[in-house]
């Protein structure tokens, strides 16, 4: 398949997502409300988890060849790992028009950096940066989050209905890549 050849490629129905970590951020509730949230969406997700060696998010992508990556971090050293697992994505020709965002806590410093991290981190490849702004709250990433996957479904047009036969064959999520958690696994878990 070629690059133009990704962005043209017939699909519907829900989008299949990739979510991870980066390899140095071991924080697991973030992956979990992203999963939860996609899903409540209506779309497929494959949890890479936490501590994810770049190699693997990569293969990972030409495998599962999904609509979209989601890198989500909370460490606040997030930035160093998401500007090289970028580049390694874009440089694969099959992977270079993957839509890729990132959210979360890039930084350790202020406003000022959040910036800057956001402004480099698309100019390295990322379609997207999503960081809450204290000022605003923590809805404007998650609400902006939420628009992005909403137009990127659009564009892709109209879902094919699925049979019952179908629906119960749907074997895109490997058992070993299953949920990291449930719903009810996440009481209590302070964002």
């Amino acid at each position: 398949m070629q690059t133009a050849e990704w962005a043209s490629r017939e699909r519907s129905g829900p989008l299949d997502v990739v979510v991870t970590g980066l390899p140095s951020d071991a924080h697991t509730w973030n992956l979990v409300f992203i999963q939860l949230l996609i899903e409540d969406l209506g779309h497929h997700v494959i949890n890479l988890g936490p501590c994810v060696p770049q190699d693997e998010i990569v293969e990972s992508c030409g495998k599962y060849q999904p609509d979209l990556l989601v890198v989500s971090t909370v460490n606040g050293h997030g930035f160093q790992d998401a500007d090289q697992l970028i580049r390694a994505i874009r440089s694969r020709w099959e992977l270079a028009g993957l839509p890729a965002v990132i959210g979360g806590k890039l930084g350790v410093l202020g406003a000022e950096q959040r910036a800057g991290h956001g402004r480099r981190l698309r100019e390295a490849g990322f379609d997207a940066v999503f960081q809450d702004d204290p000022e605003q709250g923590q809805d404007v990433g998650l609400g902006a989050f939420e628009a992005f996957i909403a137009r990127l479904d659009a564009e892709r047009g109209p879902a094919a209905p699925l049979s019952a036969d179908d629906a119960a064959a749907d074997d895109r999520v490997p058992a070993d890549l299953a949920p990291v958690a449930s719903a009810a696994s996440l009481e209590g878990v302070a964002g």
